[in-house]
C-alpha cells in the first residue's frame, strides 16, 4: 500500500498545471489510512509544495518529518532546502543546511539557488567558496546556478573565473552551462566575450538565442541583435517572450519604430505570446525615444495590463528631453499619475517639485517638500558599483567609508586639473 501512495505522490508531484495539490490530498489520505510515510514519500511531497510555493503545508510536513526521525536524511533534507528557497524562505533553508550532518554536491546547489532566489547574491559567492574548502567539487549545475548571481551583481571577474574554471576542470560545456555562460557576460557588457562563447556552442536552445540578442541589444549593438534574431527565424527556433524582449529593445536603440510596432504586433497575433508589461514598457521606450510623447501616453492608458510605475517613468524621462517646457502637458499628466501610484515614493516627490521650481511654480514646489518632510519621505541616494581586480566596490552618493574616500577626491581633483589642461591646450591650438 505505501509503494502505491508513493508512485501516486510521484506522479502528481512531477506534473504540471494544479496537479500538485492532488500530491497534498494523497499524502493526507496517506496519512489517515494509517500508513507511514518514509523517505521516498517526502521529497516527492516538498517537491509539490515547492512547485505551488505552499509555506504552510510545507511546514507541517517539516513537522512530520522530524517526528517520523527522518530529519538527518540527506534525501529528505536536500529537497526540504529547495521547498524553503522556492517560499523565499532563506532562514530556515540555511538552518535545514548547516545542520546537515552530511552534504552531497545537492545539498550546496540547493542551498546557493535558495540564496540566488532571494537575491542573496554576496551570501551565495561566500557559499560558493565554503563549498570549495570544504573539498566537495563543484559540477556544471553548481557553475550555471552560480553564474546567475554573477549576472546579477555584474561581477564580470568572477564570472571569468569560473569560466576559466570549467576549462580547467574539463567540464562539459553543455547547453545549459554555455547559456549561462552567454547570459553572465551579456550582462556584464563583455559582449564580445559572450558572443565568442555563443559560437562555439555545439547545441543551443532558445534561451541561448535569446541571452545573446538581448546581450548585443542592451549594449547598443542593435542591427547585431536583430541579424541574430533573423538567423534564429532561419534556424526553425521558436522565439519565446525574452527573445522578443531583447528584439524591441534592439528597435528601441537603433530608432526602428515602426519595426518595433511589427515585431511587437506579430509577438502576439503570430508567435502566440501573450505580452507581458516588460514588452509594454519597451514599446513605451520605442515610441519615448523618438520623441513620440502623445502616442507614448495613449499606448500606455489603452494597455490591457495594469499600468506600472516603470513605464510611466520611461516616458517621463523622454518628456524631459523632448518636451522640457512641457507645452503638450503630456509630462504634468504623467507626474500626477506617478504621484498616484506611488504617494511615498520620495524620488516621485522631488521630482515634480524640482519641475514645479524650474518653471517658477515656487508655492507647489515648497507644498510638495513640505508634504516630504511631515511625511518622514527621502530620496533615496543614487548607489553604483564598480569592479577593481574582482572585488566589487559599491558606491553611495555622499561619503562612503567602505573605501579611502580621500584618495579618491585626491585622484578626482587631479584628473579633474588634468582635463582642464588639455582642454586648454587645444584651445590655445585652435
Amino acid at each position: 500500500m505505501l509503494r502505491n501512495f508513493n508512485n501516486l505522490i510521484r506522479s502528481y508531484a512531477n506534473s504540471s498545471g494544479n496537479l500538485q495539490k492532488e500530491a497534498l490530498r494523497i499524502f493526507v489520505e496517506m496519512r489517515r489510512s494509517g500508513a507511514l510515510p518514509n523517505e521516498h514519500t517526502y521529497p516527492f511531497v516538498f517537491k509539490a509544495c515547492s512547485s505551488i510555493a505552499n509555506l504552510t503545508d510545507g511546514r507541517q510536513v517539516h513537522s512530520d518529518v522530524v517526528k517520523h526521525g527522518l530529519a538527518s536524511n540527506v534525501y529528505v533534507q536536500n529537497t526540504l532546502i529547495h521547498f524553503y528557497g522556492c517560499c523565499k524562505n532563506v532562514i530556515d533553508a540555511y538552518k535545514v543546511f548547516d545542520e546537515m550532518s552530511f552534504r552531497t554536491v545537492v545539498s550546496w546547489n540547493s542551498i546557493l539557488s535558495a540564496f540566488i532566489e532571494s537575491s542573496w547574491f554576496d551570501e551565495s559567492v561566500d557559499v560558493f567558496f565554503k563549498m570549495r574548502r570544504s573539498g566537495i567539487q563543484p559540477g556544471e549545475t553548481t557553475m550555471v546556478i552560480l553564474l546567475s548571481a554573477c549576472s546579477e551583481i555584474g561581477n564580470l571577474s568572477l564570472g571569468k573565473w569560473i569560466h576559466s574554471q570549467v576549462i580547467v576542470r574539463g567540464l562539459v560545456m553543455n547547453c545549459q552551462l554555455g547559456t549561462a555562460l552567454v547570459d553572465m557576460y551579456g550582462k556584464s557588457g563583455n559582449v564580445g566575450n559572450a558572443r565568442l562563447v555563443f559560437d562555439r556552442m555545439s547545441e543551443r536552445n532558445v534561451w541561448t538565442w535569446s541571452a545573446m540578442i538581448l546581450g548585443l541589444a542592451q549594449h547598443g549593438f542593435a542591427n547585431q541583435a536583430l541579424e541574430l534574431f533573423q538567423m534564429m527565424d532561419m534556424c526553425s527556433i521558436r522565439p519565446n517572450y525574452v527573445t522578443f524582449l531583447g528584439v524591441l529593445t534592439a528597435c528601441s536603440h537603433a530608432g526602428l519604430v515602426d519595426d518595433g510596432r511589427r515585431f511587437f504586433n506579430e509577438m502576439e497575433h503570430i508567435h502566440k505570446i501573450k505580452p507581458k508589461i516588460v514588452h509594454y514598457g519597451a514599446m513605451v521606450d520605442i515610441l519615448s525615444r523618438a520623441g513620440r510623447l502623445q502616442e507614448g501616453y495613449d499606448f500606455i492608458l489603452k494597455m490591457p495590463v495594469k499600468d506600472d510605475p516603470i513605464t510611466w517613468r520611461t516616458l517621463l524621462s523622454a518628456c524631459n528631453i523632448h518636451d522640457v517646457n512641457d507645452s503638450t502637458g503630456i509630462g504634468e499628466k504623467v507626474r500626477q499619475r506617478l504621484l498616484e501610484l506611488e504617494p511615498r515614493r520620495g524620488e516621485n516627490l522631488v521630482m515634480v517639485a524640482n519641475k514645479y521650481a524650474e518653471i517658477g511654480m515656487w508655492e507647489e514646489s515648497e507644498r510638495l517638500r513640505k508634504k516630504m518632510r511631515d511625511r518622514g519621505l527621502k530620496k533615496v541616494r543614487g548607489e553604483s558599483w564598480i569592479d577593481v581586480d574582482g572585488s566589487v566596490f559599491r558606491f553611495l552618493s555622499g561619503t562612503d567609508f567602505q573605501v579611502p574616500s580621500e584618495d579618491i577626491y585626491v585622484l578626482a581633483e587631479r584628473l579633474n586639473l588634468h582635463t582642464k589642461m588639455v582642454h586648454s591646450v587645444h584651445c590655445d591650438y585652435d
